[in-house]
């Protein structure tokens, strides 16, 4: 078996955002922008024989001042991918007028938090089938206000946007359908002992995120394993499963998508 990586540092530093300063009006346009040369959601759709259609939101938001991304574990009661990390999100209803309506309207059910404290800043591309080859999924990227209508719109372009309320948010999910919710601090995603080089489908390398001790009442992480260089990691991610090596990990679809964003944005290349 061969040993796969990614360059060991393709990471640390975006023109978009600070790791480790809140989001403001200027930083959400400037994530926009970077948006806006992404791949048309229409461009490359993986096969003609899928037919059944799913959105998902990739959800910025600025929690106690830290900017980040909201992420949840699935439920233990769902049928599929249960106990895994995902982004808010699910099938495409005959109510849904568009795509980027669905993705909204998932959030709402599983998270509690409703269309009007969501701005929706842009979308990556191309869309991947899921697991089960059932689907094609959208990824819609936005930030998530503490202010219902977005009424934190005096702020000057350089003040910090409010923050959530982490505990609120945990408060208000969908019981059946989330186990939690946490907070992915921008900073985590450029940390060297968080990521763990795989490979997406079996040939496409990304990174994995360890977020173990991000998320509440779960045991602390052991020192995060890393393949011996002697060794190999599996050359393809089963995507099953919590995460590898007893790890609770950002991965498979949920990891490849979080992946792509960084790559738009400059966090990794």
């Amino acid at each position: 078996m061969r040993y796969y990586n990614v360059a060991p540092h393709s990471f640390g530093f975006s023109p978009y955002f600070h790791l480790n300063r809140p989001l403001t009006r200027r930083s959400l346009r400037a994530i926009r922008d970077g948006l806006t040369s992404a791949q048309r959601l229409d461009d490359q759709i993986p096969t003609e024989t899928v037919t059944g259609k799913a959105a998902v939101l990739i959800p910025f938001a600025n929690v106690i001042d830290v900017p980040g991304i909201l992420l949840e574990v699935r439920g233990t009661a769902m049928r599929s991918h249960s106990g895994e990390v995902s982004f808010p999100g699910g099938r495409v209803d005959d109510t849904d007028e568009t795509y980027v309506d669905a993705a909204l309207r998932e959030t709402r059910e599983e998270l509690g938090i409703g269309a009007h404290n969501i701005e929706v800043l842009g979308q990556i591309g191309p869309p991947e089938v899921n697991l089960r080859g059932n689907m094609v999924v959208y990824p819609f990227v936005g930030f998530v206000h503490a202010n219902s209508s977005h009424s934190d719109h005096n702020l000057a372009d350089d003040e910090p946007l409010p923050s959530c309320d982490l505990n609120t948010i945990r408060e208000n999910v969908s019981q059946a359908e989330v186990a939690t919710v946490f907070h992915l601090p921008l900073s985590a995603l450029a940390s060297p002992d968080r990521l763990r080089a795989s490979l997406f489908r079996g040939h496409r390398p990304y990174w994995t995120v360890g977020v173990q001790d991000l998320v509440p009442d779960m045991a602390p992480s052991p020192t995060f394993e890393q393949p011996s260089q002697s060794g190999s990691d599996n050359v393809d991610d089963s995507e099953i499963g919590a995460g590898k090596y007893g790890n609770l990990e950002v991965w498979g679809l949920t990891g490849w998508y979080l992946y792509l964003l960084m790559k738009r944005l400059k966090l990794y290349y």
